[in-house]
């Protein structure tokens, strides 16, 4: 006998994980018109970070949602590390800069308001047990919180994405494959409370391994501790955090330093294996986040790579959900954010190399660290590790911009009284056509696409856009269509990216009705 379906109805797309990529991914699909579930097996959110802060491309993100305002007051760096070498953000004139002081469990939470305000359910205490994938949808075996009457209850979803982390249920059970390096290490994350500690920077080589620690509060510390292990020693198989003591005493080993009377507020062991899905798409199931990709957590990357996979997915996905979506639009996720991930293990891989190592690397340090005084070499590791030179190649074209996320420019909108930003005019989530050079013609090619597009005329704009006559910019911040710069004209790109125009009944010019009008 089938379980049942699950009531009232069951939604267009499930998302699975309701840390920040889910959290992202869902208010993305909202605010492009899909209906989403989020479904978590925690009963409520553990209140651990191991990410702290965020990137200067993920400010870029939430502030083009709208999102920075509502954390208040924030504390931002112009200096990250690559591998425990300083780089520095500022070469990116007028990039926003990274956050430090900002734990995850907090990225969480504002991320919770904000899709709550959308509508969106997020169902807690609700564990995938069982995933059929068929050409038309997804049917999920699921239980409820512990004590539901029931048992395994069945939801039935056009799509599933797994945003459930490094040890996805998600990629399991749809048999991606996850090829990849094993961990050959092992390191403790706590925070601790009730001591003092002194500040150690990421990178300092000890002479057993590496030993760092970073003040968060008043006598309340982050620490990470990593002993290098003896040649062909594997890491400890755990199903659960290690015990506090096990981390002071590794800690005292490395420092000499007593910490075993300190309050652990909560510990973690993880490694440096690296992993990637070979495809994050297979049919109607999707992945993103650290169920896509896994690494050693090198400059606080993995959350905030996951947040963008998830800004790049959430438009995609909620045109394919609705119908609206042009052949291989979904592919397009694939294909723009499996090269992010690659280069993310890549460069994490090597940072691990850097500040893992003992002093046999040092010549390698030394070199790198001469190297990156030259601002070509600085550029490109801050461009690396920051996110902020995430090209796509959305295909042929010369304008500087193609492909690349539009900075945040501010602009004087026609008619318009106040000043603006590109931020502000993407907060709604629909994509962005900037006439620049106030053309009818441009504006009327556009018309079929209202609901999915903004079109905006601009009457000031900053230097960067001189001798541009339009830009189409995606939900996703990332240029798409340029002129000059781009052959063709704008109506193929339009099409190319928000599937057909509606003709003046409202219909879609190929025949088809849309399902659902975008917010």
């Amino acid at each position: 006998m089938d379980p049942p379906v699950d009531p009232p109805a069951d939604p267009p797309v499930v998302v699975v994980g309701a840390g920040p990529t889910g959290l992202m991914l869902a208010g993305e699909l909202r605010l492009a018109g899909a209906e989403v579930l989020v479904i978590d097996r925690l009963e409520r959110p553990n209140g651990e970070s191991r990410g702290l802060g965020f990137t200067p491309r993920t400010m870029e993100v939430f502030d083009q949602r709208g999102l920075l305002e509502r954390y208040g007051p924030i504390s931002t760096s112009s200096q990250g590390h690559f591998g425990g070498l300083p780089v520095d953000f500022s070469v990116f004139h007028g990039a926003h800069f990274s956050v430090r002081d900002v734990p995850q469990h907090r990225t969480e939470a504002v991320l919770g308001e904000w899709v709550a305000e959308l509508g969106v359910e997020v169902r807690r205490g609700t564990e995938l047990r069982t995933l059929e994938a068929d050409d038309d949808g997804v049917t999920l075996g699921v239980l409820g919180p512990s004590g539901e009457a029931g048992g395994l209850r069945r939801i039935r979803a056009s799509y599933l994405v797994g945003c459930d982390g490094g040890r996805s249920t998600v990629r399991r059970l749809a048999g991606f494959a996850f090829p990849g390096t094993a961990a050959t290490m092992e390191m403790f994350l706590a925070d601790v409370g009730d001591c003092d500690i002194e500040a150690r920077p990421i990178g300092e080589s000890l002479p057993r391994g590496m030993a760092m620690s970073l003040p968060l509060g008043e006598r309340v510390h982050r620490i990470i501790v990593c002993e290098r292990a003896q040649r062909g020693t594997a890491p400890v198989r755990r199903t659960g955090p290690p015990e506090f003591a096990e981390v002071a005493a590794a800690w005292q080993r490395l420092t000499g330093q007593d910490i075993g009377s300190a309050t652990p507020l909560w510990t973690s062991a993880f490694g440096n294996a690296a992993r990637q899905v070979t495809e994050y798409r297979r049919g109607r199931v999707l992945l993103a986040g650290d169920a896509a990709h896994i690494h050693l957590p090198a400059g606080g990357q993995g959350m905030n790579t996951g947040i963008q996979d998830a800004v790049n997915l959430g438009w995609k996905l909620a045109a394919a959900a609705r119908g609206t979506a042009p052949p291989d639009l979904l592919d397009s996720y694939h294909r723009e954010r499996h090269p992010v991930g690659a280069r993310l293990l890549t460069n994490t891989q090597a940072q691990g190399l850097l500040f893992l190592s003992g002093s046999e690397v040092q010549p390698l340090r030394d070199v790198l660290s001469a190297l990156m005084r030259h601002r070509a070499v600085g550029r490109h590791l801050a461009g690396m590790v920051s996110g902020l030179d995430i090209h796509y190649d959305l295909g042929p074209g010369r304008h500087p911009l193609l492909g690349l996320r539009l900075p945040r420019l501010e602009l004087r909108v026609a008619g318009a009284d106040a000043a603006t930003t590109t931020g502000a005019l993407l907060s709604s989530g629909r994509a962005l056509l900037l006439d620049l050079a106030d053309d009818p013609e441009l504006r009327r090619a556009a018309d079929g696409w209202s609901g999915r597009l903004d079109v905006v005329t601009v009457s000031a704009a900053p230097p960067l856009l001189d001798g541009t006559d339009a830009l189409l910019v995606r939900p996703d911040g990332h240029v798409a269509w340029a002129s000059p710069g781009c052959p063709g004209r704008v109506r193929p790109e339009l099409r190319r990216w928000f599937g057909p125009p509606r003709s003046h009944r409202g219909a879609l010019d190929n025949g088809k009705k849309e399902t659902c009008t975008a917010l």
